[in-house]
Order: structure tokens, then sequence, then C-alpha cells
């Protein structure tokens, strides 16, 4: 008994030591919530506006006490953002960790040689507006005024950094005050009355798949709490109004060669051009668009297939799975205006590819993934990858995982393959990376050695005015460097460019373009880095509904659900051809072996007046398996 007291005693020790540790995590995350809020409603009325601008974004994270270098900031607010959510808010300040003093104090000790704890006006001049983030003239002239107190021409960094958090404190505090005296704002709390932090994460506005107009879709899946009957139309509205398809498709024949090379391929023209599908935060996919300058009228073969990285002989990459097409427009003025020419349908293992006669002059080629393969993985990370390290010397020194990493992505982003970085191409990459361009005087940067006040800048090495390998490594090198190593811009860059934190590349797909020309040789030229892009769309559409099978919506005859099938996927396209918007209820619960792009069974459409939209893609989740899609689409009042 004796033995059972005590051991009982443990227990209940445990017990309330596991109940304070909950409570405290409890306390911290509703302090972390509530600092979330204060900074958020001292730059908006109410938690229910949204962030509209990149400037906003900046504005009410300095308010929290971040500061975000533009680099970051281009993480969060990319070319495809029109708005960020409070939820959105509150996941991005859990990424940003509050500026230390002592970290600002390191960096300013980089630029104080003789250590006397003082910097002088010119040379900190120097410093901001020629090394990492540029700062234009006036703006240092506010941070001298600001700083310099006693107009000795010297700056106390020791007292600037003192002020600097200071002052970020007092943003914080005084935004709590300003809380705690506003019950109306105490009210709006999280857009709702819930004292409790959000339970999203991360919170979006639904966006199709490439390949799906822009507009307003609206998805909805039941959930524990949901009553089944609220998601879905009664039997009754379903006979009404609906169309079902089943379509039952066999295991796909690895060994079967449906797209067969033209005999004399090896007597043919050939240029090729490297890609790379990215997988953005809002769940769109973003690639580069090319352009092809066909001189004659010719037989020309094209493919696209995913491009393996891989070194070992019996091991492919991850991504080898992943399905990809190429749309081929012919040019007009404006690209989302360009007419549809024909698309990659034949297959040959995981190469996809078209064979037919072009006229002579101008088209575009818009490479494809259906978003059924390339999704966001959630996976976690037991332990973090270095990325630098200093050696004996004390100087900063890339790991070799890392550097096997940057010759991956150097292998990515070399589009022509030469072994060489064009300020094209390097200009691709930044443009994914940071959301910026280099001009050609930062880039003369790369082959030159210059002196900038105090600081020696890097001769990266070069050939004929190209990046090679090494100097993408020096670059690199020297990023971490002006950051003192420390990794977060670096992290950045690989979760851009879609690696994971175990440098494992999880949200993209590289891959290669090939065309042959019988006749003359073939011109292609990458020319754009979009997402979602309106001509995709539309030649995504009109692919279905040029060779799908077409079935009218019972009860609605202007509503027309097009159905195209391949060896490897299905495309459904809803045509709404009333003056009136519907909404179309999608039910795949009975399909077999199906995974769609839009990742649930159950989900509805919205399609505007006179518009078609791109319902949804399908592929088997196991292709050696025979799978079944079997779908029931119905109109929703």
């Amino acid at each position: 008994m004796a033995g059972y007291s005590g051991s009982g005693a443990l227990i209940q020790r445990q017990q309330l030591e596991t109940s304070s540790s909950q409570k405290s995590q409890v306390a911290q995350e509703e302090l972390f919530y509530r600092n979330c809020r204060a900074a958020y409603l001292a730059v908006f009325r109410s938690s229910l506006e949204n962030i509209t601008s990149k400037e906003q974004l900046c504005l009410v994270l300095q308010q929290a006490g971040r500061n975000p270098s533009q680099k970051r900031l281009s993480r969060y607010w990319t070319p495809r953002t029109s708005k960020l959510s409070f939820d959105d808010f509150c996941e991005i300040l859990k990424k940003e960790k509050p500026t230390e003093k002592t970290e600002l104090i390191k960096a300013f000790q980089k630029i104080d040689l003789n250590g006397d704890g003082y910097i002088t006006h010119n040379e900190l001049y120097k410093v901001l507006t020629k090394k990492g983030e540029k700062m234009t003239p006036e703006e240092v002239k506010d941070v001298i005024a600001l700083a310099d107190t006693n107009q000795d021409g010297k700056l106390d960094y020791h007292e600037f950094c003192k002020l600097f958090t200071s002052t970020a404190d007092q943003c914080q505090k005084a935004a709590l005050e300003k809380l705690e005296a506003d019950t109306r704002m105490r009210r709006q709390q999280f857009g709702s009355e819930s004292e409790s932090a959000p339970k999203n994460a991360l919170t979006q506005a639904v966006i199709p798949s490439a390949g799906t107009p822009q507009k307003t879709d609206l998805e909805t899946t039941p959930r524990k709490a949901d009553s089944r009957p609220s998601s879905r139309p009664s039997s009754a509205r379903s006979r009404r109004a609906s169309v079902s398809s089943t379509i039952t498709m066999g295991a796909s024949n690895i060994k079967s060669v449906k797209l067969a090379e033209p005999k004399s391929i090896q007597d043919w023209h050939h240029t090729s051009l490297k890609g790379c599908f990215f997988l953005e935060e809002d769940g769109g996919i973003m690639s580069l668009q090319y352009r092809l300058h066909i001189l004659q009228t010719s037989t020309v073969y094209l493919t696209i297939k995913p491009l393996n990285l891989s070194q070992a002989e019996d091991k492919t990459s991850s991504w080898m799975s992943v399905d990809t097409a190429l749309y081929i427009l012919r040019e007009n003025e404006r690209p989302e205006d360009s007419d549809l020419v024909c698309f990659t349908e034949l297959r040959d293992k995981e190469k996809f590819g078209w064979k037919g006669e072009l006229s002579s002059g101008v088209y575009y080629l818009i490479p494809f993934t259906t978003g059924c393969r390339l999704k966001r993985k959630r996976k976690i990370i037991n332990k973090q990858a270095q990325l630098v390290y200093r050696g004996d010397n004390g100087e900063l020194v890339l790991t070799k995982e890392f550097r096997s990493t940057l010759s991956d992505i150097f292998e990515v982003i070399d589009l022509d393959g030469n072994g060489l970085l064009s300020l094209e191409e390097y200009n691709f990459f930044e443009q994914r990376t940071s959301g910026e361009k280099c001009d050609e005087e930062a880039w003369a940067v790369c082959k030159v050695n210059e002196t900038l006040g105090l600081f020696h800048t890097e001769n990266f090495d070069t050939k004929k005015n190209e990046l090679t390998r090494q100097g993408f490594m020096e670059l690199n090198l020297m990023e971490a460097n002006d950051r003192e190593g420390d990794p977060r811009d670096l992290w950045v860059t690989l979760e851009s460019m879609g690696y994971n934190r175990a440098l494992e590349m999880v949200e993209a797909c590289p891959f290669v373009v090939d065309v042959y020309c019988e006749v003359c040789k073939p011109k292609m030229k990458a020319v754009s880095l979009e997402s979602g892009s309106k001509a995709l769309s539309t030649a995504v559409y009109k692919s279905v509904i040029n060779k799908g099978e077409a079935k009218v919506m019972k009860g609605n005859d202007n509503v027309i659900i097009y159905t195209y099938k391949s060896d490897a996927r299905i495309t459904a396209v809803i045509a709404n051809k009333s003056n009136n918007k519907v909404t179309v209820h999608v039910n795949n619960e009975q399909s077999k072996n199906c995974v769609s792009s839009r990742g649930i069974a159950v989900f509805a459409v919205e399609v505007p007046p006179r518009t078609n939209m791109v319902c949804q893609h399908v592929m088997p989740v196991n292709e050696r398996q025979e799978w079944t899609y079997n779908c029931v689409e119905s109109l929703m009042p």
C-alpha cells in the first residue's frame, strides 16, 4: 500500500506539472495573440479589415516590434497576393523574431573597425547606401538626424540600438494601452467575440489550380460539427438539376508507348530549355512561359517532362511522378487573346508530347500541371539542416549539404544548360526568391573588383560575363556574411525554391521542354514567370470544350459540363451560358483510386454569368491499378 501511495503521489505530481505547463502555454498563446491584436488595431480600425499592400504589411509588422527585410516581405507578399487577413498576419508574426539589441550591436561592430563604439556619418552613409538593402541618401540623413542627438558627427551605436529596441517596445506598449482603453476594439478581437487564438492556420482565399480562371470559388466541405445536409443539395434537388459522369480507366501500362519519336529525329534541328513549377503560398502554381519562333512551316515534335536531379543511377527525384503538359498558342497582341493551336496529349512514361505541323510564326509555350500531385506537404522536421558554420579561422563556410542543394538550384535556374547563369537567367531566380531584379550595374559586381568605402566587394567566379556554379556559391556565402551567419534570408530563398527545412525539394517540380523542328532551327526564349495566367486558363478550358464530352445540366439548359479524358487525367469544365451566376455542387465520393486537384471530395464552384471555368482535374492515386471517376454535379439554389 505504501508503494501504491508513493506511485500515486508521483502520478499526481506529474499531472500537476503537466497541467501547470499547459496553463503556461495557454497564457503565452493568449499574450501572443493579444499583442497581435494590439499591433493590428494600431493600423486598422477592425481585425475584420484586410492588409491590402506590402507597405501595410511592413507597417503592421513594425507595430509588433518586427523589422523584416524586403526579401522576407516579398516572401509573404508575392506578385499574386491581393490581401492578407488578421489570421494570416498572426501566422507571419510567428515566423518573424523581434530584432534583438545584441544582433544590432554585432552588425555595427563589423563597421566599427577601431572598436571605440562610434561610427562616423561618412562610414554609415557608405554602408547604408552600398551594402545589403540599400537606402536612399534621404533615408540615411533621417537615420543620422535621429541617432546623432548631440550633432558631433559620430553615431554612438550602443545608444542607437537602445533607442531602436525601446522604440519597438514603446510601439507595442502604446498599442496595448489603446486596446485596453477601447472596449469596442476588444470586442472585435478576431473578427468575432472569441478570446481564444484563431483555430485555422494561415487562412487564405480559395484559389483555383493553374488552368482555372481567376473567378471566385466557394469550396465547402463538411466538418465534424456540421450537419451533412447543410453542404449538399437534397435528393429531390439533385434529380431536378444534376449531371452524373462515371468513367472507369484501366491501369496504366508503363511499358506501353503512345508517344513515338520521329525515326529521323537525330537529323532534326533541336532546342531545349528548363523550367520549374513552384507551389505558391495560396495553392497556386507558378512557372516560366516561353516564346517559340518557327522560321518556316515545318513538322514539329514538342515534349515536356520532369527533370531528374538525382545523382544515383538507381534512384529518381521524388517529383518525377508529377504530371506535366505544354499548351501551344499562336502569338497575339495580348497573350490572353492568343489562339490555342494544340497541347501535349500523348505520353511515354513521364514524358508528354505532340507532333504535327506548325506554320511559320511566333508561338507561346505555356507549361502546365494539374496540381493533383504537386501539393503542399506537411512533414514534421525533427532536425533543421545547418546551412553555414565557422571554420577554424573564424570565417563562414557553407555546409556540404547546403552546397549540394545550391548546386541543384543552379541546375534548375541554368535554363539553357550551358553551365553558366546569364543575367536573364539569374533575374528569373531573383524574381522568384525576392520579387526583385538585378540591374546591369549590380550584375557588374559579379565580374569586377570594387572597393566601396571600407568594404571590399567579392569577385565572383564568372566566364563570358556569366556566373559559374562556383560564383553562385560565393554569392550565397556573401549573403550569409552580410547577415553575420544568420540563415533566415537564406531560408527564404530555399523555401521560395520549394525546399523544406530538411533541404528536400517538396513544393516544386523542375522540368525540361524540348522542341525538334524538321526544316529549320527553332528559337525558344523564356519570357515571363507567371502564376495562374489568363492565357493558360483560357487554353485549358478551350482544350476541354474542344475535345471533351458535353452534358447539359438537367433543369438548366444554359449550364453544360464538359469532361475530357486522356491516358493520364480527367478534366471537367463548367460552362455557364446564362446571364446569372450559378453555384455547382460537386461530389466525388464514389470515385475510386482518384485524387482531385481540389484536394477534397465534396465542394462547390461559383461560376459567374457567361463564363467557362475549370471544375477540377482528376488523376489516379496509383497508376498501376484501375481507377474510377464518379462525379455528380448539381445546381445549388
